[in-house]
């Protein structure tokens, strides 16, 4: 139970030195907090995103769409620095009124589309394509299904159990016990899921999976909030299974990368431009220049 007994004021007011890890950038208002416009590329598509679960499945889906031969899916992929706020922006909050990453123009329509929500972008490109969403109404239903299943589940995870569990400025026992018991749920979901499918929605491979993978992937292997030994991720056998089967993918090696600002410099590519990037400007290339 908690330490500290609390009873809600009759109005709530915002405190703003909560404390927290995103203590700095959360606030109760919409809308921009400076003016700045959007860098814009060449390619048909422009992302402003940072490699958090969310924005690398987009990242994902556009590299296994280019590496399907998609050459229509090429894009400028360009860092959105969330501590720092660069997501309030005005330029950014015109494609995302919700200043959040991952947010994608569009440029090939007139005017162009804004997208934004990672879901609705997978959807968005995987039917603009026709490429990973599958055709038959029942096997596009389950993939469907398995998406929305992600849309509603992450944010037990991120901001439930992951909050209190690895960014909380104080450990209360109730949230924990509380988030940690639904995620181990959720993971079972899944493992009795892969018990009988190779993949999320079946046995092809779909937006489902690219977009379940860098949530609860990451959570398996300990890559977020090192936890897993505290929820016995070891027992997840067929989420481990498949867990290793995506991240084998040449294009989910890519996708990983991008917008990457942490962990080892050759596995960050801060800004992607072009497919010679991967090789040639990562942050352990561009230091050593």
């Amino acid at each position: 139970m908690p330490n500290k007994p609390y009873t809600p004021p009759k109005v709530w007011q915002w405190n703003q030195e909560s404390g927290g890890k995103f203590a700095n950038i959360n606030r109760p208002i919409a809308g921009a907090t400076h003016e700045k416009a959007l860098p814009e590329g060449k390619h048909p598509f422009q992302l402003y995103s940072l490699a958090t679960p969310n924005g690398v499945k987009v990242t994902i889906l556009l590299e296994e769409l280019l590496e399907a031969g998609f050459k229509e899916a090429e894009y400028d992929a360009w860092l959105v620095n969330i501590m720092e706020g660069e997501q309030f922006s005005s330029g950014f909050v015109e494609v995302n009124p919700n200043s959040k990453i991952p947010a994608l123009l569009d440029t090939t329509t007139t005017p162009p589309t804004r997208l934004f929500e990672s879901g609705s972008i997978l959807l968005y490109l995987a039917e603009k394509f026709g490429k990973f969403i599958p055709a038959a109404p029942a096997q596009r239903t389950e993939c469907m299904n398995w998406l929305f299943w992600q849309m509603g589940s992450a944010p037990i995870l991120g901001g439930g159990f992951g909050h209190f569990y690895a960014y909380a400025p104080e450990k209360f026992e109730y949230p924990i016990d509380r988030y940690t018991m639904e995620i181990k749920r959720q993971l079972d979901v899944l493992d009795k899921q892969l018990a009988n499918n190779r993949f999320i929605a079946g046995n092809e491979y779909t937006i489902a999976d690219m977009a379940i993978w860098p949530w609860y992937g990451a959570l398996v292997k300990n890559e977020v909030y090192e936890a897993a030994e505290f929820i016995e991720a070891h027992t997840y056998k067929n989420v481990l299974r498949w867990t290793d089967e995506i991240a084998a993918r040449p294009a989910v090696k890519r996708g990983r990368m991008v917008n990457r600002a942490w962990g080892e410099p050759h596995e960050q590519l801060h800004e992607r431009h072009d497919t010679s990037d991967f090789e040639l400007r990562t942050e352990d290339k561009l230091e050593n220049k």
